[in-house]
């Protein structure tokens, strides 16, 4: 459990340097207290080299949506992908999505969503690579 959490308290590291206006470092004990909460769960998938936490993908079901809408409902879920730095390059995170999306397709789900910031070239390049294409753009503005 500790790994994952210095897992995913890096991954804000990094993304908080590509945007410290979005991003931000969870709390430690916030974290630790997600991961005690979905280990039991099988959705989150781990992946170790020589026995040590290289990465996780985590999938995050969606709501469908509702009948008022017209958009037409599908089982969906995000997933983030996560690798250290040290991993990086060598077929960690290919392997994660790979598991990710069968594991989806196991519990039902038909689209994978990958909620990439704008900026993050690196994790646009890595998607898209492995069939993940625009499915709109999703745009917000700061309330003052």
């Amino acid at each position: 459990m500790t790994a994952l959490v210095e897992l995913r308290l890096a991954n804000a590291e990094r993304h908080v340097r590509l945007n410290p206006g979005v991003y931000r470092i969870p709390d430690r004990s916030v974290v630790h207290a997600h991961f005690a909460e979905v280990l039991p769960h099988d959705l989150l998938l781990i992946a170790e080299v020589e026995g040590e936490v290289a990465g996780c993908a985590e999938l995050v079901a969606v709501r469908d949506a509702p009948g008022h809408q017209i958009l037409r409902p599908r089982r969906a879920a995000d997933v983030h992908t996560v690798v250290l730095t040290p991993y990086r390059g060598k077929g960690v995170g290919r392997a994660l999505l790979a598991a990710a999306e069968t594991l989806a397709a196991a519990h039902g789900f038909e689209v994978l969503h990958a909620g990439i910031a704008a900026g993050n070239d690196e994790a646009v390049a890595f998607y898209a690579a492995r069939g993940f294409r625009p499915r709109g753009t999703l745009r917000s503005k700061q309330l003052d």
